[in-house]
C-alpha cells in the first residue's frame, strides 16, 4: 500500500468503487457488478498506466469533490463533465496531476451519465471474493457495499512505472448519447419465439424511455408493451448484462451491471457487447431505439469497438 489517500468532501449523487467485476461466483448467486461503462473504465485506467482491472470511481450524474492527501496522477473518462483541480480546468481522457492537499471537483455534466475517475495505483479498498466492485443491492465491495459518503477515506494503491495512454479527442468516448437518444443493436432471443409478431415489430420500430425507476440493476423502460404469444414461462436461467426481460405486464427491463445472476422472465433480446457502453451512459428520460442485428454484425461491431480503444489506449487490453 502506498499510504496515499483520497478524502471525500462532497459525495455527489451516486459515486461507487468499481473494478471489472466479481466474476466466477455466479453459480453461488453472487452478482458480477462492475462498471456500467466498461469501455470508459478501461480508458481511464489506461490514461494513468493502470491495468484495466484496477478499481476506479464510477461517478453518476452529479460528481464528487475529493481531496488528495498526497500527490496522485488521475484521469477522467466517459461522460463529459467539467473537472477542475483547485479551480483549474482539467482535460478529459488524459492524465493530469493532483498535488498533495489539492481538491479535485466535478462540475457541470454536459453529455452522458457516468464518468470514471482513475488514479495511478488504483482505488485500493479491501477486495471481497477477489473484487473491489461495489454491488449496492447486496451491500458488497467498495466502501461497505454502498455509495461514497462525505468523510470517506479511500486508499490508493502503489503505482507501477507503466506507460500511460495518450488518446486523441477524435477517438475517445464518441459513443455518448446525442441529445438524450441512443441506438442500441440487439440480438433477438433466447425467448423471442414466445412473443407475438406485434411485440417483435414494436421492439424494432418503437422507442423506449428510461424511467426514473431505473438503477444499476436494471433500467425500467416506458414504451409500447411487448405482448407474449403463449402462456407459461421458461425455467430460470443465467441472465447477461444487456438482456431485455419482459415481466407479465409487457413493460421491458434492460438488465445492467448489478443484475441478478439468474431469472425466469422471458428475454426477447439482448443488447450486443459493443453497445453496452452506450447503454451504460443513459440516464432517466433518455430515449432508446432497439435495432435487431445478426451475430456477424455483433462480432464486427465488437472488433471495431475494441480496435478503437486499443488504438488510443494499448494498455486497456483485458488479459
Amino acid at each position: 500500500m502506498s499510504g496515499r489517500r483520497l478524502t471525500v468532501l462532497r459525495a455527489g449523487l451516486s459515486t461507487t468503487v468499481q473494478d471489472l467485476g466479481r466474476w466466477g461466483h455466479q453459480a453461488l448467486g453472487v452478482p458480477v457488478a462492475g462498471p456500467m461503462d466498461t469501455y470508459a473504465h478501461r480508458l481511464a485506467n489506461a490514461c494513468v498506466g493502470n491495468p484495466p482491472e484496477a478499481a476506479t470511481l464510477e461517478v453518476t450524474m452529479l460528481g464528487p469533490e475529493i481531496e488528495a492527501t498526497a500527490a496522485v496522477r488521475a484521469a477522467v473518462a466517459g461522460a463529459s463533465f467539467d473537472v477542475a483541480v483547485n479551480g483549474s480546468a482539467m482535460p478529459l481522457h488524459a492524465a493530469f496531476d493532483v498535488p498533495a492537499g489539492a481538491r479535485l471537483r466535478f462540475g457541470m455534466r454536459h453529455q452522458g451519465a457516468r464518468a470514471y475517475l482513475a488514479v495511478a495505483g488504483g482505488i485500493a479498498t479491501p477486495p471481497v471474493l477477489g473484487s473491489r466492485a461495489t454491488h449496492l443491492v447486496s451491500g458488497m465491495g467498495g466502501i461497505d457495499g454502498r455509495a461514497l459518503a462525505v468523510g470517506d477515506v479511500l486508499p490508493v494503491g502503489t503505482s507501477a512505472a507503466a506507460p500511460v495512454a495518450r488518446p486523441t479527442a477524435a477517438a475517445t468516448c464518441s459513443y455518448l448519447p446525442e441529445g438524450g437518444r441512443a441506438r442500441l443493436r440487439v440480438l433477438l432471443g433466447p425467448q423471442d419465439g414466445w412473443f407475438t409478431r406485434a411485440a417483435l415489430d414494436a421492439l424494432a420500430s418503437g422507442t423506449f424511455t428510461v424511467s426514473a425507476r431505473s438503477n444499476r440493476m436494471a433500467f425500467a423502460l416506458d414504451g409500447p408493451p411487448l405482448p407474449v404469444a403463449r402462456d407459461g414461462e421458461p425455467i430460470s436461467e443465467p441472465v447477461p448484462f444487456g438482456a431485455i426481460q419482459v415481466p407479465a405486464g409487457g413493460a421491458p427491463l434492460l438488465l445492467m451491471a448489478d443484475r441478478q445472476t439468474a431469472g425466469g422472465y422471458l428475454k426477447i433480446a439482448t443488447v450486443i457487447l459493443a453497445d453496452l457502453p452506450v447503454a451504460g451512459q443513459l440516464a432517466p428520460g433518455d430515449v432508446i431505439a432497439f435495432v435487431p442485428c445478426t451475430r456477424a454484425d455483433a462480432l464486427a461491431a465488437l472488433i471495431a469497438r475494441e480496435r478503437d480503444l486499443l488504438r488510443v489506449a494499448p494498455g486497456a487490453a483485458v488479459a
